[in-house]
C-alpha cells in the first residue's frame, strides 16, 4: 500500500480558536465542511485541499492537520463533540499503524479556486468572487491580540453606553453598544470584528462559544482619541424558520447597563479594510446590522472631511431593510450632507409599496454605477444576511453588462485586486 493510500493529512478546524463566523462554510467550494450549534468541522471524504477557506478565516482555526491512517480519519461525529483539537499522532503510533515517520508528506490535490475568467451561467457561488486580500492602500490590521491561544486570553471591556437605534414599539430591537478598554492595548480599523464572550453555560454545561461582531466605530475610538468602538447588535428572537428562541449574546449585550464588564476577544479580519489612499471611491451595500462596518467607514470619512485631510473620492450607500422603521441609524443617516455621501434605500415590508431590495435599486443605479465599478480606485464592501449576497454580485454583473464590461474580466479583477469583499452570516 503506497503512502497516500495509507494515510491522509486530515484538514481539521480547532474549536477553541474558532468563532463560528461561518466564512470556511460558505467559500467552500465541494461543500466538505459543516456545522452544528457548537463546532465547524471537515468532512475527510469531501475536503479536496483546494486551500479556498484558509485565507478568508479570520482567526487561522482553519489551518489545522493531522497525519492519520486514512482508515482512522477522525469522524464529523467525532468532531462535532470536540472542545479542543486532539494531539498529534507520535512517530511510534505513525509506525504502529505502518506509516514512517520519515515517509514523504502525504500528497495532496490541489483543485483552482477561481479561474481566470468564470461564468456565472455555469455554476453560480457568489463567494467565490470575494477578495481575501485587503486593498492596496488598506492601514496594517492587528488581529488576535487577545483569544484562546493568544499571548492574552480575553480581555475586559466597560460598557459606556447602550442606545437603542430602532423604533421603540417594533420588534426589531437593535442597539448601539460601546465598550471601552480602558489602557489596554486594542488597536483596530474599520471593517473588523471582535467575538464576545457570553457568561455562563450552555445546555450542556459548557461554556458558551464566542460570538462575533462587526465594529461599527471608526479607527479612532466611537469617541475620538479614546480607547473604545462600538457595535451593532439585533436582538435575537427568533430563529432563520421563525420558531421563537432567544439568542444567549445579543440578548445579553442588548441588556448590558453602563459600567457593566465585558469579556472580549480579538480583534479579528485582515482583509475587509476600506482603502487609504484619497481618490478611492467605495461602494457600501448592507442590510440590518451589517451596516456596522459601513458606519465605521463613513465615520472615518466624516472625520477626514472635517479635518480638511481628505480629497475626493466618492461614497455610495445601499442599504435594506424591511421597513425604515427597521432600519438602524435612520435618523442620523438623513443628517450627513448629500455632496459627502450617495444614500439609497431599499425597503422590502414598506405597506402600499412594491418590495425593493439592494439589489433592484442597484440596478438603479447602473448608469452612477458602471464608471465606479470599471473605475480601479472602487471598492466594494457587502455585508449583511447571506441570503442577500447573491443577489448583490449578480447586480454588479447586470451593471457591467449594462456599461458595456466584461464581467469575467472585471469579476475576476474585483477580486485578485482586493476590491470586492464579502462579509455575509
Amino acid at each position: 500500500m503506497t503512502m497516500t493510500e495509507a494515510a491522509i493529512k486530515q484538514h481539521l478546524i480547532d474549536p477553541e480558536i474558532c468563532i463560528r463566523c461561518n466564512t470556511c462554510e460558505a467559500i467552500c467550494p465541494v461543500a466538505a465542511i459543516t456545522h452544528d450549534s457548537r463546532n465547524y468541522v471537515v468532512d475527510a471524504e469531501k475536503c479536496n485541499f483546494c486551500m479556498a477557506c484558509i485565507a478568508p478565516c479570520p482567526t487561522g482555526s482553519i489551518d489545522n492537520w493531522r497525519t492519520m491512517p486514512r482508515i482512522k480519519a477522525y469522524s464529523l461525529t467525532a468532531q462535532l463533540s470536540w472542545d479542543e483539537l486532539p494531539p498529534e499522532l507520535t512517530a511510534e503510533e505513525l509506525a504502529a499503524e505502518g506509516i514512517a515517520a520519515d515517509a514523504p508528506p502525504v500528497e495532496m490535490p490541489v483543485a483552482p479556486v477561481l479561474p481566470a475568467a468564470v461564468s456565472l451561467e455555469a455554476t453560480f457561488n457568489s463567494a467565490q468572487y470575494g477578495a481575501t486580500l485587503p486593498p492596496w492602500s488598506a492601514a496594517h490590521a492587528y488581529t488576535n491580540l487577545y483569544g484562546p491561544k493568544a499571548a492574552g486570553k480575553s480581555v475586559t471591556a466597560t460598557v459606556g453606553g447602550n442606545v437603542r437605534v430602532t423604533a421603540v414599539g417594533h420588534d426589531y430591537d437593535t442597539h448601539h453598544i460601546v465598550l471601552d478598554f480602558g489602557a489596554m492595548p486594542f488597536p483596530l480599523l474599520e471593517g473588523q470584528s471582535i467575538g464576545i464572550i457570553p457568561p455562563g453555560v450552555d445546555a450542556n454545561g459548557k461554556p458558551h462559544h464566542v460570538r462575533q461582531y462587526s465594529i461599527a466605530s471608526p479607527r479612532n475610538g466611537e469617541r475620538p482619541g479614546y480607547n473604545n468602538l462600538s457595535l451593532t447588535i439585533k436582538r435575537v428572537l427568533e430563529d432563520h424558520q421563525g420558531q421563537p428562541v432567544r439568542g444567549v449574546a445579543s440578548n445579553y449585550m442588548c441588556d448590558l447597563q453602563v459600567g457593566d464588564k465585558v469579556q472580549v476577544i480579538g480583534p479579528f479580519g485582515a482583509s475587509f479594510l476600506m482603502p487609504n489612499h484619497p481618490r478611492s471611491n467605495i461602494v457600501m451595500i448592507c442590510t440590518g446590522t451589517g451596516s456596522a462596518p459601513m458606519r465605521g467607514m463613513t465615520e472615518w470619512r466624516r472625520r477626514l472631511r472635517q479635518s480638511g485631510k481628505f480629497e475626493g473620492g466618492k461614497l455610495m450607500l445601499f442599504f435594506g431593510a424591511r421597513t425604515k422603521e427597521e432600519l438602524p441609524y435612520f435618523g442620523p443617516l438623513q443628517n450627513l450632507p448629500k455632496d459627502f455621501i450617495d444614500i439609497n434605500f431599499a425597503f422590502s415590508r414598506t405597506p402600499g409599496q412594491p418590495k425593493r431590495y439592494v439589489q433592484d435599486v442597484m440596478r438603479e443605479r447602473a448608469a452612477d454605477l458602471g464608471p465606479l465599478l470599471n473605475d480601479p480606485n472602487t471598492y466594494f464592501y457587502v455585508c449583511g444576511l447571506k441570503s442577500m449576497e447573491e443577489g448583490v454580485v449578480l447586480a454588479l454583473r447586470d451593471v457591467a453588462q449594462q456599461a458595456g464590461l466584461s464581467w469575467d474580466t472585471v469579476g475576476a479583477a474585483l477580486k485578485t485586486e482586493g476590491r470586492l469583499h464579502l462579509e455575509t452570516y
